[in-house]
């Protein structure tokens, strides 16, 4: 598929969709970074083909907004009108319910079609050094139509599939920051608390898979997980919620020394992951 394709903002994601296009499409990729050396560094790595400015997101046809979810609010209301209403606008961010309460008022605004999106994919590290071009190798895609045309949700679909994703899901931004909560944003918050433990520092010769495991993504950008956080606060809060009561339940039983009631918490546990064949 040859499309204009603009990336706003070309840190982990970003640099990654560009460095993907560049490697698995015949698309045109220019892209826009607040920091010159990355600019600098997307032209010499070939991960863009040109610097984005009024021209280039009057020409796209794929605009991709992979901001922090207030900046990419900020982005379109200050650069809305020189996107041409044939331009299909999307972004990367891990919210849904706060950015459809604001993109699709703007298009309609401005003109232009938006559509929301989130690649399942990520690194515990950030910005430009860290893209990969094949970092969402069989990832899922997310989409949330937000009332767009089905044609723009099928053109987005179509290029997830050609940068490599194993499939994508449509739903709406209620489902998704459910859904995230308990799956993205959960872990990160249980990472960042079990680090914290005055054994943490220590664990070197005493850790293996289990410790790398819960603790890889306490490598956190706190400036953008905070607004993610208080974003989905509702539906993180809930999820906190459920995970303390199972802990408080398993540490009561723990307390008491009752063998039978802590057997039957790790075996429920151990069943909810076998009934999922995982």
């Amino acid at each position: 598929m040859k499309k204009n394709v603009v990336i706003i903002g070309l840190g982990l994601i970003g640099g990654s969709l560009a460095k993907a296009f560049q490697k698995y499409s015949e698309c045109s990729v220019s892209g826009m970074d607040r920091d010159p050396a990355v600019l600098d560094a997307a032209l010499k790595s070939g991960a863009i083909d040109g610097v984005a400015g009024e021209k280039e997101l009057r020409e796209a046809d794929i605009l991709y907004l992979c901001l922090y979810p207030q900046a990419d609010i900020d982005f379109i209301q200050a650069h809305g009108s020189q996107i041409s209403p044939h331009c299909i606008v999307t972004d990367t961010c891990g919210i849904k319910r706060e950015i459809c309460a604001h993109l699709p008022q703007l298009a309609e605004q401005f003109g232009f079609t938006f559509v929301g999106g989130h690649p399942m994919a990520g690194k515990e590290q950030n910005g430009f050094a860290a893209s990969d071009a094949d970092l969402f190798d069989g990832a899922s895609y997310i989409l949330v139509p937000c009332g767009a045309p089905q044609r723009a949700v099928d053109t987005l679909k179509a290029l997830a599939i050609e940068l490599g994703f194993g499939g994508t899901v449509v739903t709406t931004p209620e489902h998704h920051d459910t859904m995230i909560a308990y799956t993205s944003q959960l872990p990160h918050v249980l990472a960042c608390a079990y680090v914290m433990s005055p054994c943490c520092p220590q664990h070197n010769g005493f850790s293996a898979g289990s410790y790398r495991d819960v603790s890889r993504v306490a490598r956190i950008n706190e400036v953008l997980w905070t607004e993610l956080f208080l974003d989905n606060a509702d539906a993180l809060t809930g999820e906190l919620d459920i995970l303390i009561d199972n802990i408080t339940r398993i540490s009561e039983a723990v307390k008491q020394r009752d063998a039978d009631a802590l057997r039957g918490l790790l075996r429920q546990g151990r069943l909810i992951k076998e009934r999922l064949g995982e």
